[in-house]
């Protein structure tokens, strides 16, 4: 701890420069280091133990994590107790409460709009528009199984079926989101509970999964190497201007990135759930020993085939399931895609949380339909900043968000929906033609 001296009550203090230095790559890279409050916290070996997982909190390391701390938390006191004995120091007097590269108006700003939000009691749920969401996903899967149970197994109960099931996994996808971000109880142990039963039960997936990669995904939205969305580059796609011209420039070819815009629609929407994410779901339960995680979702499977096995027969059953999960990832993918794919991508340049989220977040023009259709993800700004809001509040602090975008002078980008579709379609074809660029010329 070179360069650092002790303070009153022998609390040792620290700069920017040393604390940024403890990111987990630079001169010492076993240690990792994050500010909060201005007070410096030893994370180097908690976050191994860290409940939200390791890479969410380390994301951070050697940078203020003092915003992402208050977005994601919600007992901030009962969690500060167990982070006393990770403290090390504080900020020396001289040294700003964050990064001097920071706007540090805008920070203060955005903090002062977050105390606004909690004073109007945005933070706080409606537990009736939960449990009537909750509703609306039991009776369609009930309406499912009817339609099969009353007209049979023929084409287009068969179709229908499936179609009906389709938005019990799509609209069920979205109130696992809910409770995962812990933005439906006041207690984060009863959301972690509702959360396993929803994803785990009704949709077939773990909980332990979501939360390892939705959670870097928030901390670090289209940061490459940090946020697990956008993973995808380069072994798939180019993603970015930025990452799209280096990816050329060192003449790294992986796919025809050119043409990623038409084989999108092959391997993008169709594929990711039924292809890929419905193995490695059960890979990574088993390889991380989440028993509980895997009892759940076998519970969802004992339940479907159960339900569905006496009308369709094996080949039926699986074929429904198959299709369930085709339709199921063609809504998942434009939905989750539209507000991220055609936003700015890049590494980790260290902003503050206000910009960071805006930079990768654009929103969709509010209607009932967009509402449900999206679960309310077409307001993604408004989510990114706040992840713990509950969703029917949405709207009612997009206006401040607003302001104070216009304020700072802050894009915040809001479009129709189908123009969000087409959107990532044209950003695909844009990064391709740079990355091609780039390979032949650069």
């Amino acid at each position: 701890m070179e360069g650092s001296e002790p303070g009153r009550g022998g609390m040792r203090r620290f700069t920017w420069e040393e604390i940024g230095q403890r990111n987990g790559r630079g001169p010492a890279p076993q240690e990792r280091w994050l500010v909060i409050d201005r007070k410096v916290y030893d994370i180097s070996h908690f976050c191994r133990r860290h409940p939200g997982g390791s890479r969410v909190i380390s994301h951070y390391a050697g940078q203020d994590a003092t915003d992402p701390f208050i977005a994601f938390h919600l007992d901030k006191a009962l969690v500060k107790k167990y982070m006393n004995p990770l403290l090390i120091g504080e900020l020396a007097p001289d040294q700003p409460s964050f990064e001097p590269s920071k706007n540090k108006k805008l920070v203060e700003d955005f903090r002062e709009l977050r105390a606004t939000v909690e004073k109007m009691g945005l933070l706080q749920p409606n537990h009736a528009f939960f449990i009537l969401y909750l509703c609306h996903i039991l009776v369609l899967d009930v309406a499912a199984w009817l339609v099969i149970w009353y007209f049979g197994a023929s084409l287009v109960p068969f179709l229908c079926s499936a179609m009906l099931l389709g938005t019990v996994q799509a609209q069920a996808g979205w109130l696992q989101h809910d409770f995962g971000h812990l933005s439906v109880f006041s207690k984060s142990r009863w959301n972690h509970w509702v959360h396993k039963f929803v994803i785990g039960h009704l949709k077939g997936a773990p909980a332990s999964w979501w939360n390892h990669l939705h959670f870097q995904h928030h901390a670090k939205p289209n940061c490459f190497r940090k946020d697990p969305d956008v993973n995808m580059h380069p072994l798939f796609f180019a993603l970015g201007k930025t990452l799209s011209v280096e990816l050329g420039v060192q003449k790294k070819k992986f796919m025809p990135y050119n043409h990623q815009h038409k084989y999108f629609f092959i391997i993008g929407p169709p594929a990711l759930v039924p292809l890929y994410f419905q193995w490695y779901i059960f890979y990574f339960a088993v390889q991380r020993k989440q028993w509980v995680d895997l009892a759940w979702m076998l519970s969802f499977y004992i339940r479907f085939f159960l339900t569905y096995l006496p009308f369709l027969g094996v080949k039926g059953t699986l074929g429904l399931h198959l299709l369930v999960r085709f339709i199921e990832s063609n809504w998942f993918v434009w939905i989750t895609q539209m507000n991220h794919i055609p936003m700015h991508i890049d590494y980790d340049k260290n902003v503050d949380w206000f910009s960071t989220q805006l930079q990768a977040t654009c929103n969709v023009h509010q209607s009932f339909f967009n509402d449900w259709f999206s679960g309310h993800l077409n307001f993604q700004i408004e989510h990114h900043l706040f992840p713990t809001m509950p969703r029917h509040n949405y709207w009612k602090v997009a206006p401040l968000v607003k302001s104070l975008c216009a304020k700072h002078g802050i894009e915040y980008q809001c479009k129709p929906l189908l123009t969000a579709f087409a959107d990532i379609v044209h950003s695909l074809k844009d990064s391709g033609e740079l990355w091609l660029d780039a390979y032949l010329h650069k």
